[in-house]
This record gives C-alpha cells, sequence and structure tokens, in this order.
C-alpha cells in the first residue's frame, strides 16, 4: 500500500516539474500559479518518499550482500534499524498526504472580543491582539486592522483585523476559541489571582464568488460615528451598519471617514461571516455521519490557559503545555500551531480510513 502512494507521489510531483516548464502553462497566469502551489504543497511528502526509496533499496541491497557474505557489521546495523525508519517514513508519509483543509491557502478575518472579567479581560484581548500580529508577522504574513473599540483603560472591547499571506488560515484557525488568562490584575490590592477570558474567532476571508450576497438581502442604515462615550467624531453620516436580512448578521463600521471605505470593510467581514456560518453547515452534516470530525465548531470550550504566577501556558486540546509565557506573547507561537496540525492531521487520516473502510 505504501509503496504504491510513493510511486504516486514521484510520479504526479515529476509531472508537476514538467508542468512548470511548459509553455503553455507559463502563458497562462492562473494555470501556472495553481501548478505552482500543488507543486509547493507535494514537495514535504516528496523528500519523504525519496528518502524512503533509498532506504528500502538499500535494505534489499544489504540483505542480498548479507546473505553472499554475512559478515558486515555495518551492513547488519542497516538491516537492524532499516525497518523502523521505513515505518516511520510511511506514518510520516500518510500524513503528508492527508487531504488538506480547502481554506488553507486563504487570508483570515480575526475578531478578537473581551469576554468574562471586565477591564482584566479588555486587557487580555490587547494582549492577545498583540500576540497574533506579531506572530503573522514572524510568519511572513501581512496584517490589516479592519476595526476596533479600545477599552478606556486600554487593550480591546473588540478588534477585527486581517492576516494576508499564502497558508493563513492554515496558520491562524486553531486559536478560534475562549481564551482564558489568570492573572493579578494590577488593580487588585491584595495580590488575588484573577480569571479571565477573551474569545478568539478566525473566519477564512470569502471571495465574492464564493458567497452568493445579494443586496435585496441587505438592510443598509448609514449615521454618524461616534467616539469613546458618545463623543461625536464625524459631522457626517460615514458609519455604516449592514443587516443580513435571511441570518440577521448584522456588521457595523466606523472606523474610516468615507461611508464608502466603512462599506467596502463592512462587506468583507459579512462576507467572512455568511462563509464560515456556511462551513459550520456543512460540517455538522458531516459530523452527523461520521464521529471523527475535525474542525466541528468547539468555540465555546476554553481552548488555552495563560497562567502569569507560574509562566504557563497549556493548549487543553493537545495538553500540551510550556512555561515560556513571556516569549509566548511575544510571538512564539509556532511550537503550539504546530503540535495542533500534527493532530488535525492524524484525526483526518483516521476519518479518511474510516470512511475507506466503510
Amino acid at each position: 500500500m505504501i509503496d504504491q502512494l510513493v510511486e504516486q507521489i514521484e510520479g504526479r510531483f515529476a509531472e508537476l516539474e514538467r508542468l512548470m516548464s511548459a509553455p503553455e502553462v507559463i502563458a497562462d497566469r492562473e494555470r501556472y500559479a495553481e501548478v505552482g502551489r500543488e507543486y509547493r504543497e507535494l514537495g514535504p511528502a516528496h523528500e519523504l518518499a525519496r528518502e524512503y526509496v533509498h532506504l528500502r533499496d538499500d535494505l534489499e541491497g544489504a540483505k542480498e550482500l548479507l546473505a553472499e557474505d554475512g559478515d558486515d557489521p555495518e551492513l547488519r546495523q542497516l538491516v537492524a534499524d532499516a525497518p523502523a525508519r521505513l515505518e516511520q517514513l510511511a506514518e510520516e508519509i500518510r500524513l503528508a498526504m492527508v487531504e488538506r483543509d480547502p481554506n488553507d491557502a486563504k487570508n483570515v478575518l480575526v475578531e478578537i472580543r473581551a469576554g468574562t472579567g471586565g477591564d482584566e479581560a479588555a486587557l487580555f484581548a490587547g494582549d492577545l491582539f498583540k500576540m497574533l500580529t506579531r506572530y503573522a508577522e514572524q510568519r511572513g504574513f501581512a496584517t490589516e486592522v479592519i476595526s476596533q473599540s479600545p477599552a478606556e483603560v486600554g487593550g480591546f472591547k473588540e478588534v477585527t483585523f486581517a492576516i494576508k499571506g499564502e497558508g493563513a488560515y492554515s496558520v491562524f484557525k486553531y486559536e478560534a476559541g475562549t481564551h482564558r488568562v489568570q492573572r493579578v490584575p494590577k488593580t487588585e490590592s491584595q495580590g488575588r489571582i484573577h480569571t479571565s477570558t477573551a474569545t478568539v474567532a478566525v473566519l477564512p476571508e470569502a471571495e465574492e464568488v464564493e458567497v452568493d450576497l445579494d443586496p435585496n438581502d441587505l438592510q443598509v442604515d448609514v449615521y454618524r460615528s461616534s467616539g469613546p462615550g458618545g463623543q461625536s467624531v464625524n459631522t457626517t453620516d460615514s458609519a455604516v451598519r449592514l443587516t443580513h436580512k435571511p441570518t440577521g448578521i448584522v456588521v457595523s463600521m466606523q472606523d474610516e471617514k468615507s461611508q464608502l471605505q466603512n462599506r467596502e470593510k463592512a462587506l468583507r467581514v459579512l462576507r467572512a461571516r455568511l462563509y464560515e456560518q456556511k462551513l459550520a453547515e456543512q460540517h455538522a452534516e458531516i459530523a452527523s455521519e461520521r464521529r471523527s470530525q475535525v474542525g466541528s465548531g468547539e468555540r465555546s470550550e476554553k481552548i488555552r490557559t495563560y497562567n502569569f504566577p507560574q509562566s504557563r501556558v497549556t493548549d487543553h486540546r493537545v495538553n500540551l503545555t510550556a512555561h515560556n509565557l513571556d516569549q509566548l506573547l511575544a510571538r512564539d507561537l509556532r511550537e503550539f500551531t504546530d503540535a495542533l496540525a500534527a493532530e488535525e492531521k492524524r484525526r483526518r487520516l483516521e476519518a479518511q480510513a474510516a470512511e475507506a473502510a466503510s
């Protein structure tokens, strides 16, 4: 079975290499980009397949030589060690070839909202915003603030921002859920630890063609934008509120001085929310047919706890604990991202195997 998979990988990679240099593909910008993306995605599996083939051939050769002359200690060591490595490579190849989430390549919109905990929750929402934008920068993505509602004490009541770049959703989708912080607030005179939360929603940004948005389904209201405490910051009706009548989803935008710019930003957020709703419905249908399901919307669960007194961060989905809270908040999230991505691949592989067996 694994030999057949390796052969398919090698054959497809060679075909993609040929297409990358084919004049008719180079002339078609969209086709060339599509081939290039598949070529890059298949690269890691191809490297594993090459190692597998070389080791398998070396093992067969070593066995033949030992049958003729069984005194070579290096060959004996190879024959002893190779099977375990081949088994490990086979598993890595299967995981590398697990069907990807079709949204992984997309840009994302991230919405962070202060949860329980009052002022401390707003400050924590600000910490999460800094952590995620810094991590995005480290991974080579661009960020753009779409809207924000700052809290008087600092941080945010809520903030929405975009993360742009190839594969942004594949990195940041694991941040969706309820984040919990345990620390002593600056206003706490007796040194007691308080627990607060902030929620994070990660929405794959939808293209216009992916969401059928009928203008007749939209109620558009315009009003004057206001600052903290209701103070008017604009003398024109530049703020926009979009209501999607079929679903009741409401998006308000007032950060820009232009009504047109606010409307465009609101439409981006609305499309992303409608697209996420469509995905959630699809996931619910799949989950009803099969138990093993990845990404079925565990938004209400506490996914991660940040304990400041112990400098400890625990991700409850993969039971991973790290004692480098300062580094993590400064943008060093890769250990958690890698562990969650590996877990998702394992679950998808199990689901595919169960589906194939049924």
